[in-house]
């Protein structure tokens, strides 16, 4: 028993020695740098904390990193953060991954509050046996290769660069499982968009990536060359979007690899930064011709995106599509993005105060489209935070023909929300190309996850129209919700919005509705 005691003491006693010495080191180490620190806070003049008080005033930085990831988790409640709280959040992740979405007790929603929007319950709902999927609309059916989809929710624009390649592929194999259309955003068309098998509309922004020259204009060759792939059902040019309107994309030089850049057609390792428009479109009359141009090229649909600021613009625009002559000039589509859609890169005063939000913006457009004679001609795609079923099935009851989302899709992939996507640290893979953080997304896994959100995307917006008495989703009108007032009291949305009453979606929806 002595000799084993021995042994063990031998053992143990340079174990101790040499902790003993790591520890010594390591304080002097820590003693060393709070001395270095110590002189060189109380000699700057640029930080009166740090000046102050020094060294210790050094950990306000880190627990102001550390508070974006810890608010969520502990301090806010469930209907609290933004931009997306946890019950929105929660929603996603379990359709994402085909869970129950059943809630016991109550809702923890406010259902008084002003702007909660709330759906006409009828006596007597549809039953199982008599509903329908989501019918199918054309788009473009006077274009050489109209399109005809009955996809729903569909992923909006979010480009290679902004997103990693694993995140591109997972989006791709969901959306072509799904049968949802994927938009490339402004970054170019990539293998990896190809690669799923799913429709694609292909987006223009104000740099042209992909299909510019050496100048930075329209190449009509590579345009040809982009819709001679089967997939690429549509054209997209961007004129703005919700996080940034009147500035183009801002691609941060750490995510401007040499691949991306190739596929863009710009510099490696700088900033890519997109004009804030179009600098050879003007005016109104230069955006129908260079929609028709892009659809004369292409053979196929073709519409733009952009934010609304004021009804004068649409009157002017509609104006000019009857002069030209709307079977040529009018747009096949527009897409409609609210001023709180997201992006990977903003300046704050455009994401917080420039635009219309949707709740303005979806309404005008769609009424501007009916006072004009053009709502049958030109389709609705409705984007901005509608992530969850009664933002979608707001939209449609406004009057959208089909929904766009990118961050719902993001959540699908399993976004936490970190609040990252303008540097190269994402946490989830989903906006950085660093390897070893790309390596956490599998794209097979997370495939199957956003397929299982956009069906039961479907799924359960078809349960609100069940419920309001109708039998799909796209049946859905302004009098099956109201509003909530300032007074906690509601009103139908059909009352707030009292000029399509009768007439709030397209032809084929409206002979459709029993």
């Amino acid at each position: 028993m002595q000799g084993l005691a021995e042994k063990l003491n031998a053992f143990i006693s340079p174990v101790l020695e040499i902790m003993a010495v790591a520890f010594i080191f390591v304080v002097g180490l820590v003693v060393f740098w709070a001395i270095v620190a110590y002189v060189l806070d109380v000699t700057q003049t640029h930080h009166a904390v740090r000046r102050n008080y020094p060294v210790i005033g050094r950990f306000r930085y880190l627990f102001e990193h550390l508070g974006e990831f810890f608010r969520q988790y502990f301090f806010a409640m469930d209907r609290e953060e933004l931009p997306f709280n946890r019950a929105q959040r929660s929603w996603v992740y379990r359709a994402a991954k085909n869970l129950g979405n059943t809630v016991a007790f109550g809702s923890t929603r406010d259902l008084r509050a002003p702007g909660t929007v709330l759906f006409v319950s009828t006596p007597f709902p549809t039953l199982g046996r008599d509903a329908v999927p989501p019918r199918m609309i054309t788009i473009g059916p006077d274009c050489l290769v109209p399109y005809t989809t009955n996809s729903l929710i569909n992923i909006s624009g979010m480009s290679y660069g902004a997103i990693s390649k694993p995140a591109v592929l997972a989006l791709s194999r969901g959306a072509g499982q799904a049968g949802i259309w994927m938009n490339t955003g402004e970054g170019g068309l990539t293998p990896w968009h190809l690669e799923g098998g799913a429709d694609i509309v292909f987006q223009i922004g104000t740099a042209k990536n992909g299909v510019r020259d050496a100048k930075g204009d329209l190449d009509d060759h590579k345009l040809c060359a982009i819709a001679a792939h089967a997939q690429v059902r549509m054209f997209e040019l961007k004129i703005s979007q919700g996080a940034k309107p009147g500035k183009g994309g801002i691609l941060p030089a750490a995510k401007v690899t040499e691949e991306i850049a190739r596929i863009r057609g710009i510099g490696v390792d700088k900033d890519a930064i997109s004009p804030n428009r179009h600098p050879d479109i003007r005016d109104n009359k230069d955006l129908l011709n260079r929609l028709h141009h892009i659809r004369e090229v292409t053979g196929k649909p073709v519409g733009f995106k952009a934010v609304l600021g004021q009804a004068g613009w649409l009157d002017a625009l509609f104006t000019l599509v009857d002069q030209l002559g709307r079977d040529e000039y009018a747009p096949d589509f527009i897409t409609v993005d609210g001023a709180e859609g997201g992006s990977g890169a903003a300046p704050m005063p455009l994401i917080d105060a420039m635009g219309l939000p949707l709740r303005e913006a979806l309404p005008l457009l769609v009424d501007k489209l009916v006072e004009h004679d053009l709502r049958d001609r030109v389709k609705v795609i409705a984007s901005g935070k509608l992530i969850n079923p009664t933002d979608v099935a707001w939209a449609l009851c406004i009057g959208a023909d089909f929904i766009a989302s990118a961050r719902g899709f993001m959540f699908a992939l399993g976004c936490i929300q970190a609040l990252q996507c303008n540097k190269n640290t994402c946490p989830t893979g989903i906006t950085t190309h660093d390897p070893r953080l790309q390596q956490g997304l599998d794209p097979a896994d997370k495939a199957v996850r956003v397929a299982n959100y956009a069906r039961n995307m479907v799924y359960e917006v078809g349960t609100i129209a069940h419920s309001c008495g109708v039998r799909s989703p796209r049946d859905l009108r302004r009098q099956h919700a109201r509003v909530v007032q300032v007074d906690g009291c509601s009103i139908p949305l059909d009352t707030l919005y009292p000029r399509l009453a009768s007439h709030n979606t397209s032809t084929e929806a409206k002979e459709a509705t029993p």
